[in-house]
């Protein structure tokens, strides 16, 4: 079992995992291509197997479920010029908006929910509109203190998604299938790191103490062997763990500094 970081929900997340997914098809169709050659070629070669190469009931089921659920997913979408939101004088748009609804949806499903309910679409709907309201009065406020993003820094998250996608060609396919360019991208990753900046300094890192470390090492080891997983030994995970401590406390000051930051500050959803 690995312990995953919990990472602050920004927007280029958001695209992170669209992105993903879309280089996630592409490849899936690159891995499928040979493998219908084939198939071709065995039918070819054997007429008389011809009802092997057909495709099974279920799986034309599954996919039509999986297409119909895209399809749901897709409704809960808004156009991406759309303003959504505006807080403090400044327009949040559609595209930002779909990329946390994106995101939001995706969670859920990895946990087992269903987000194409009724119910659900309400949820993501707000959750996503939450989520662009706080980075936008963050931001703002960060933006206030002049905090900002080098070119190098940019410059080195970029890298890592271009490693993540085997090259800038790769990458670039990736942004344009997501209907965006490098510039927009960067612009994202100037923000995140603007935020993050902003979280150090309203919710710096405190040290974590061993005990504390230990304590959430045993409460995970516990919850992992009741689903049947073993924990690396604690050695392998402790900066990890410390690392997940202390984005939980930087994430609560920063969620209590938030709401003080809506109460003196002019909020219209749109949506």
């Amino acid at each position: 079992m690995k312990i995953k970081k919990v990472l602050v929900p920004f927007i280029a997340g958001a695209l992170a995992l669209s992105l993903a997914a879309c280089g996630g098809e592409d490849k899936a169709a690159t891995d499928k291509k040979p493998q219908e050659e084939t198939k071709q070629e065995d039918t070819k070669q054997e007429d008389t197997k011809q009802e092997d190469t057909k495709e099974p009931e279920a799986t034309k089921e599954q996919e039509a479920s999986a297409k119909e659920m895209q399809e749901k997913l897709a409704e809960q979408q808004v156009d991406d010029k759309k303003i959504v939101a505006v807080v403090n004088k400044e327009e949040l748009k559609g595209d930002n908006y779909n990329a946390a609804v994106t995101s939001i949806q995706g969670q859920m499903q990895q946990m087992g929910q269903d987000p194409s309910s009724k119910e659900s679409a309400e949820q993501v709907k707000m959750q996503a509109l939450d989520m662009l309201v706080n980075q936008a009065l963050i931001l703002q406020k960060a933006k206030e203190a002049e905090i900002k993003a080098s070119a190098s820094e940019i410059d080195k998250e970029y890298s890592v998604f271009e490693k993540q996608f085997g090259g800038e060609k790769e990458m670039k396919k990736a942004l344009k299938a997501q209907s965006m360019d490098v510039k927009t991208l960067k612009e994202q990753i100037a923000d995140s790191i603007i935020y993050k900046k902003y979280q150090d300094k309203i919710a710096p890192a405190k040290k974590v103490s061993d005990k504390e470390i230990k304590e959430y090492y045993d409460q995970a080891a516990s919850s992992s062997k009741e689903a049947g997983q073993e924990m690396p030994p604690l050695k392998e995970v402790s900066e990890q763990i410390q690392e997940m401590i202390n984005q939980e406390q930087q994430q609560k000051l920063l969620a209590k500094h938030v709401e003080e930051l809506k109460e003196d500050a002019k909020i219209e959803l749109k949506i």
